[in-house]
This record gives C-alpha cells, sequence and structure tokens, in this order.
C-alpha cells in the first residue's frame, strides 16, 4: 500500500506540472526551435531578449550582452534608442545599417541574440523558493537548485526527478542523483537542463515520518510527551 501511494503521489504531481509545462510550451517555442527559427531569420526579438551587436570596421561601437528593455528598446552609442521588439535579427540589422549610414561609411553590422528571454526551468519540491528559474546558458540540476533557494534539510537528494518533453510532447521522466554528485562518486553524472524541464526535489523519508508524527500525534492527542506530568520535559 506505501508503495502504491507513493506511486500515485508522483503520477499526481507529474500530472499536475506536466499541465503547467504543456500550456508553457504551447505559448513558447522550445530553445532548439528559437535558435532554428532565428537561423532562418524568422524569429522576432523580444523584450529581455540579450543582444550582442558587432562593428566589424569600428569595433569601439560593439556593444556586448545588450539587454533588451522592457518597452522593447535598446540604447548604442551613436544613435540612441533604437525599437529592438518585434523585428528580427535581419531587420534590426538592416535598420541599424541605414541608421549608421550617417555616422559611418558602409557599416557592416552583426546581429546576434546570445540569450532567448523564454528560456527557462520549472523548479519545485523540497527547495527555499520553488518556482520559475531562467537557464540564461548551460545549467545542471545543482546550479538550478541553487537559484531556487538550495535544498531543504528534509530534501532527499538521491532520488531527485526531472520531467522533460519527449517524442509526441509526452513528458519523459528522467533522474537525477545529487548526493552521489555531491559526494563526487563516480555513479554521479550532472544532468544538463534544456528550456522547460520540470525539477521536483522529493521529500525524504524521514521527513514524511516527522510530519506524520506532527500532523497525527502532536495536533491531535491533546497530551505531552515528557518525562515528568505536565511538563514538555
Amino acid at each position: 500500500m506505501r508503495t502504491i501511494r507513493k506511486n500515485l503521489g508522483i503520477c499526481l504531481f507529474i500530472a499536475f506540472l506536466s499541465a503547467f509545462w504543456a500550456e508553457a510550451l504551447s505559448q513558447e517555442p522550445s530553445g532548439f526551435e528559437q535558435r532554428k527559427s532565428d537561423q532562418d531569420g524568422t524569429y522576432q526579438i523580444r523584450p529581455g531578449d540579450i543582444l550582442d551587436i558587432k562593428f566589424f570596421y569600428s569595433p569601439e561601437l560593439n556593444e556586448l550582452a545588450l539587454p533588451v528593455r522592457p518597452d522593447g528598446q535598446i540604447a548604442l552609442q551613436l544613435i540612441g534608442d533604437v525599437r529592438a521588439a518585434g523585428l528580427t535579427t535581419r531587420a534590426l540589422r538592416d535598420q541599424l545599417v541605414l541608421a549608421y549610414n550617417k555616422q559611418l561609411k558602409d557599416p557592416e553590422i552583426a546581429v546576434i541574440i546570445r540569450v532567448f528571454n523564454y528560456q527557462k526551468v520549472f523548479v519545485d519540491g523540497e527547495v527555499g523558493r520553488p518556482g520559475v528559474v531562467d537557464l540564461n546558458g548551460p545549467k545542471t540540476v545543482f546550479q538550478v537548485i541553487a537559484e531556487a533557494g538550495g535544498l531543504k534539510d528534509t530534501a532527499r537528494t538521491s532520488d531527485i526527478l526531472v520531467i522533460r518533453r519527449g517524442e509526441g510532447a509526452k513528458p519523459v521522466l528522467l533522474a537525477s542523483n545529487l548526493e552521489a554528485i555531491l559526494r563526487k562518486s563516480p555513479t554521479g553524472e550532472e544532468l544538463m537542463l534544456r528550456p522547460y524541464d520540470i525539477v521536483y526535489v522529493p521529500r525524504s523519508k524521514i521527513a514524511n515520518v516527522n510530519r506524520w508524527i506532527d500532523q497525527y500525534i502532536r495536533k491531535n492527542i491533546p497530551i505531552t510527551f515528557g518525562f515528568f506530568p505536565g511538563t514538555n520535559l
């Protein structure tokens, strides 16, 4: 019965978070699809994206790791604010070439998206701050847990679950043994995360026992468990 309840709880959790995950995926393309569409010249820049603007013959004007502001604009030397949101990298490059024609002779400019704003993972369970974590670059399970406030004392580090989008948008369940990684054991392999992965840190067995004691004994039985009557000693 205990195993059945445990499996049922995991299934309910996966069903709940997979619904959240499916909704996010339906609204935004994955990181792979974003990069592919950017290469095809069809991805439209969004607020929060990080851009590199490079000038081939005037490197002093280069802007690296330039964020697109919430108003959709970026600030550049010589020409000031320029709207970037809603444009493809090719369209923004053409716009910048026209703007800098007044300042430079035959400017050669490249626009590169360094970080897509919608690369995120969801972290839940026995962590300090459950929620969404930005995936601005390659990150491991350990790194995103650290960004989510770290592990609670009640965490079961040997059985961390990662739910990932598989073929046909079906969830695939992966396991990460963070305990082995922290011990630098040969069996501990770092798992690199992908956009919209769901990381779940379960409760330890002793934490479940303590919770059961708190719920069913301390809160429901109006007596004290002390050596001396009427005290907690």
